[in-house]
């Protein structure tokens, strides 16, 4: 393999000669074996649209030549595109608050402007990876933004598939709206409702879900790009200033407006912890979904089993016909993984030192992670498991009918004690309410049969009270 020689201030190593990362990049991958995954490649483009938008605003300072900007420009735009990934060759995972995901990208533009301008890669004179592609930049300022703009591109497609999930969620509660059922509390018979009522539940709290990330985004419009390495703006020109925000907002299609506290926006990290949570409220909630389906489908046979999951493939390799409840199990399973980078998230940007926290690294590779397993898990939530749910309705009349919960409803008639009694003597004889009630001639027939419909007691405003005799 032929080799070119690069040194930095640690000193020299040899680069292969195609490659267009150079010293520092690789010195960066020989410092941190961590999780052989590399950057995230919209991290990648993102960090091209930031140079791209630096050198577009050093050249309208004149601080950059039109010459050098248009060939960083039309490397960065190559980048953006998808091209040179298998050139960023440092962990997700690094030391040093990202200098070397920023140097990795300096690099890789930088060789492929001096490839475009005719040179050949490694012939710094021509364009320089910090002198001219980190022009009036830091890893401070880029790596946060870059992070940001990560952020708000995987958002959406995860925003999108709770969107399906709440439809898909409501129509099931439409189509299961006549289906009556016995509510559990603790894992024990209740009061009845509606089967339609637990779905409507389920899609309203993935409503606020929603509702909350919306929010959340707005964290991520305001960047630091500009502040440099503490915020003050170190060697920026005036006009790069007020110029580089407006110019990556018009580039990403973002509204992202620059801090006005830029010392504030360099050190405190805490717009990523807002984000993490709010991810891991959603987490939290699709969890709880995903075991109330597990145990309403339960059995079939000898569990609750008042609903059917679709099957998605065979549940044992020793176990003929057993069919398992996979896809709430791998929401679940993406659920603690979403709550476990949380407290990563949390723990890192708790751990900041004065006017930097060198721990941007693993807030963004785990931010991004939960992004993403989140957004598969919704996917496969909808298409593989919430739309071919089907409801065993006669098992779920069978189930009230068998229920001492709607004992509940005679409380206001024959008093909480009496009531009891009969839900104790129904248990322990397998009689029916009805039949102990008017074997006791607590009730006549017509009370009873007003009182004790099912359907009626789970709509609020048709419930029905009463007066205790005496």
């Amino acid at each position: 393999m032929k080799t070119r020689m690069e040194t930095d201030s640690i000193g020299t190593l040899e680069i292969p000669v195609e490659a267009y990362y150079g010293v520092q990049s690789l010195r960066a991958k020989n410092n941190f074996p961590i999780t052989g995954t590399p950057l995230h490649p919209t991290f990648i483009q993102n960090l091209a649209k930031i140079k791209k938008a630096a050198a577009i605003s050093n050249r309208n300072s004149g601080t950059l030549s039109a010459k050098k900007a248009r060939a960083i420009v039309l490397a960065c735009d190559e980048l953006i595109k998808g091209e040179f990934q298998d050139e960023f060759i440092v962990d997700g995972i690094q030391g040093g608050a990202g200098t070397s995901a920023n140097m990795n990208a300096n690099e890789v533009i930088a060789n492929r402007a001096i490839e475009l301008l005719g040179g050949q890669k490694g012939d710094y004179s021509i364009v320089h990876p910090n002198d001219h592609v980190n022009m009036a930049q830091s890893t401070n300022d880029v790596i946060p933004t870059a992070g940001k703009l990560t952020v708000l591109d995987l958002l959406p497609p995860l925003i999108s598939w709770l969107k399906k999930l709440e439809d898909a969620l409501m129509e099931k509660s439409k189509a299961f709206d006549h289906i009556l059922k016995m509510g559990r509390t603790q894992l024990e018979d209740a009061v009845p409702m509606r089967l339609g009522q637990s779905f409507h539940a389920y899609a309203s709290v993935i409503g606020r879900d929603i509702a909350r990330l919306e929010k959340a985004k707005n964290e991520l419009y305001t960047v630091n790009l500009g502040g440099t390495a503490i915020g003050t703006a170190i060697n920026t020109s005036p006009y790069y200033l007020t110029h580089v925000v407006p110019t990556l907002a018009s580039i990403t299609g973002y509204p992202l407006v620059q801090a006005d506290d830029l010392f504030d926006a360099t050190e405190n990290l805490d717009g990523f912890v807002v984000i993490s949570n709010t991810l891991k409220t959603c987490a939290v909630n699709l969890s709880k979904i995903c075991n109330d389906l597990r145990l309403l489908s339960s059995g079939p046979r000898t569990g609750i089993g008042e609903i059917n999951l679709p099957p998605m493939q065979n549940g044992s390799s020793i176990m003929p016909g057993k069919i398992n409840p996979v896809i709430p199990e791998v929401v679940t399973q993406v659920a603690y993984h979403v709550i476990g980078n949380d407290t990563t998230i949390t723990m890192a940007a708790e751990a900041g030192q004065m006017e930097l926290n060198a721990f941007e690294p693993v807030i963004f590779y785990h931010l991004f992670s939960s992004v993403t397993s989140m957004t598969g898990a919704v996917e496969s939530l909808v298409k593989n498991c919430i739309l071919g749910i089907t409801a065993n309705e006669e098992h779920c009349s069978e189930l009230v009918s068998k229920s001492v919960g709607i004992t509940t409803a005679l409380c206001p008639y024959i008093g909480y004690q009496k009531a009891a009694s009969i839900a104790k003597t129904s248990l322990k004889t397998g009689a029916s309410i009805p039949s102990l009630v008017l074997k006791e001639n607590l009730l006549s027939s017509g009370e009873l049969s007003r009182i004790l419909d099912p359907y009626a007691l789970t709509v609020p405003q048709k419930a029905q009270t009463g007066t205790l005799a005496g």
